[in-house]
């Protein structure tokens, strides 16, 4: 029988513990090291998810942005196709005239007019000289006073039927003075469709050497005017409208006098059957008759107009109530915003019509410098004109 050993004993067991701990010290180590390994493949993982999330943002945006940006450019490109769409051609030379007169287009339903206030015979020019083939028109067919607003619709299409004139008549016009762009903006407002001015008038016919002709060219008379009228009252504002206009200061809307500078400032109303001088609160000055044509009597382009008028404070971009005394005057800037599609309105009434009403506000003066706010009632009664 072998004797017990304690040393032996002791020997062992402490080298099955040091097996046992480098077992335990070896695991722990390769779970630590798996651990690392695990969180470091997740903050990978995180790190890249959120880069193509940012990413991905980022294109959403720029993909909005670009969505945004072809939206605004197609509704930019929606309106200029619009207004393109709607533009109708008014001014026209004396060239064109002459073609249609000599057969050089397929055009027959039109009438050729000078206009002037009074009948033929009060014309200075019409009974002497004239295109060929002209009637004439009288301005107080489309208009009566006191206050020298338009008549009537039925009252208008009546004297254009017995001028020959229907919805579908090719309509040329002329004058020496804005009665040709009142009648035809009258015209227009009925629904004829095809109103025209010629440029330069007589003076530009015969400036081409063109034949003129004497006497009195009588219209042939129509029943039907072929449609339903008045087609754009819309482009005409009451005196309600514009008051309301200016007691809510209405910053969406500019008033534009197309009258004198002596009348804009109050100096005197312009006319002979006008005693009170003034403008309207906040109207901007739009430049007299003359101030639209250039030296040989065509108009100025529309370019050339815009200028003028934003040269003066008129902002382009919001609605345009142009008015004068009576309305003349502020009919042939009108007609050339049409002409390129472009819609402003015209207050037909104008002074005149503002200055019969004592209650109403009136400004005196530039407001550029030191205008004045006062009342039509306050004004004086001696500002008509001596000519």
């Amino acid at each position: 029988m072998k004797s017990f050993n304690i040393k032996n004993v002791i020997k062992k067991l402490g080298l099955a513990f040091f097996t046992l701990l480098l077992s335990v010290t070896f695991a722990a180590c390769s779970n630590n090291d798996t651990n690392n390994t695990s969180t470091r493949e997740k903050e990978t993982s995180q790190s890249t998810e959120s880069t193509d999330n940012v990413e991905k943002d980022e294109n959403t945006e720029v993909k909005e942005d670009k969505e945004t940006t072809t939206s605004e450019n197609e509704e930019v490109a929606k309106d200029e196709e619009s207004t393109e769409e709607n533009k109708k051609e008014i001014f026209v030379t004396a060239d064109q005239v002459k073609d249609v007169i000599d057969g050089k287009t397929d055009l027959d339903n039109y009438v050729i007019a000078e206009v002037t206030w009074g009948e033929a015979d009060a014309s200075e020019d019409y009974l002497k000289n004239h295109i060929p083939g002209a009637i004439h028109i009288n301005t107080d067919t489309i208009e009566e006073g006191p206050l020298w607003n338009f008549k009537n619709d039925d009252e208008i299409v009546k004297s254009m039927l017995d001028y020959g004139i229907d919805k579908d008549t090719t309509v040329y016009l002329y004058g020496p003075d804005s009665g040709a762009p009142r009648v035809a903006l009258a015209y227009l407002i009925e629904g004829v469709e095809n109103v025209k001015l010629i440029d330069g008038g007589l003076k530009a016919w015969m400036d081409k050497g063109y034949e003129t002709e004497e006497g009195e060219n009588k219209a042939v008379a129509k029943d039907d005017f072929k449609g339903e009228y008045p087609a754009h009252p819309d482009l005409l504002v009451s005196l309600d409208e514009a008051k309301k206009d200016i007691e809510n200061e209405n910053s969406d809307v500019q008033y534009v006098s197309t009258r004198t500078y002596e009348e804009y400032i109050g100096e005197t109303s312009g006319y002979s059957y006008i005693p009170k001088a003034g403008e309207l609160p906040g109207a901007i000055y739009g430049h007299d008759e003359a101030d639209y044509k250039n030296p040989d009597g065509t108009y100025i382009s529309y370019d050339d107009m815009v200028k003028m008028l934003e040269n003066e404070g008129v902002d382009t971009n919001k609605d345009i109530v142009f008015y004068c005394g009576t309305g003349w005057r502020a009919a042939l800037p009108l007609l050339k915003f049409y002409e390129q599609g472009i819609e402003t309105k015209l207050f037909d009434g104008g002074w005149n019509e503002w200055q019969m009403h004592d209650e109403l506000p009136v400004q005196l003066g530039d407001p550029k410098e030191d205008a004045q706010m006062t009342t039509v009632g306050d004004l004086s009664n001696d500002k008509a004109s001596k000519e």
